[in-house]
């Protein structure tokens, strides 16, 4: 599988992607992520040559809503409670990040001293980290085993017409928009099973296709919040935790903070996904040279070319 991951697509690049396919080469496409708007992929279908099937994964979502409406209602408490486990993973973050910080900005106690405590406090962050994600597998698991959604004859039916366009397609693209949409209907009408061999994506559905979907942003109006891990991903892409507008939603130039991101997600490269960016992964889904990452002192870095 080929694997080509690019920047937010404000001024797109995704057409120069696909002028290197061989001509022809037609796309499947998931705008779930836009939701309403899935349907307006007009200039999409244009920059790929006009060779486009749009997957349709939210138009299959309401339909699955009105004719299996006993399904819905489970989904939506399902959902509920998935939130609910967020908010007060997201309390124990708060709490675990303010006690770094504090240690981080004392002054007058040994260094060594400091540093000890420092990676007592992160490892209560992996320690929250690992058993929110325990518990969201577990809710997951319980959930499948309960509702078979795969089984329902309105979703069966949908992931049989899903699965038969991309057995027909050279490539799929998956655009950004709503990463918790994309994932949970990307995963619902069962997508990662039959995914061609030309993967394009960005922004949240280059997110949707790690082994872990991490949520950041330190710009928020009301203040900074904490990276989070919010789910599972589909787990085509290994080892990478990625950051689209990483720029504009963190605080790049503080390196303590982008440190401590570093080390969290370790030994997964924190990879920066900026306006204009093209990452083509080798065979074995590793980064190629070129790429921009977040180095473990916290400073963007440029791996150098292999």
């Amino acid at each position: 599988m080929h694997v080509t991951l690019l920047g937010p697509q404000r001024r797109p690049t995704v057409d120069q992607v696909a002028a290197g396919l061989p001509a022809g080469t037609p796309f499947a496409t998931i705008t779930a992520g836009w939701e309403e708007r899935e349907p307006d992929d007009t200039e999409l279908d244009a920059l790929l040559g006009g060779r486009t099937v749009n997957l349709n994964l939210y138009g299959r979502w309401l339909d699955v809503q009105e004719h299996d409406p006993e399904f819905a209602a489970h989904e939506l408490e399902h959902r509920t409670y998935l939130e609910e486990l967020r908010l007060l993973y997201l309390v124990q973050l708060e709490s675990a990040g303010g006690t770094i910080d504090a240690l981080a900005r004392r002054n007058g106690d040994r260094r060594e001293a400091i540093e000890s405590a420092l990676a007592d406090a992160r490892s209560v962050v992996r320690l929250l980290d690992d058993s929110h994600t325990a518990r969201v597998r577990a809710t997951e698991k319980e959930f499948r085993a309960r509702l078979a959604p795969e089984e329902r004859p309105v979703i069966a039916e949908h992931r049989a017409a899903v699965k038969a366009v991309l057995e027909q397609v050279g490539g799929l693209v998956v655009t950004g928009g709503h990463v918790a949409v994309l994932l949970r209907l990307m995963r619902l009408f069962g997508v990662s099973a039959c995914i061609p061999e030309q993967v394009i994506a960005w922004s949240a559905g280059a997110m949707a296709l790690t082994e872990r979907v991490v949520l950041f942003h330190d710009r928020m109006p009301q203040g900074m919040s904490p990276s989070e891990i919010y789910a599972d991903g589909l787990g085509v892409i290994r080892e990478m935790v990625l950051l689209p507008h990483a720029r504009r939603r963190l605080r790049v130039d503080d390196s303590r903070r982008m440190a401590t991101m570093v080390k969290r997600f370790a030994p997964a490269a924190c990879v920066v996904l900026d306006d204009e960016v093209r990452l083509d992964l080798d065979g074995d889904g590793r980064l190629p040279g070129g790429a921009r990452v977040v180095d473990d002192t916290g400073h963007i870095v440029t791996l150098e070319q292999a």
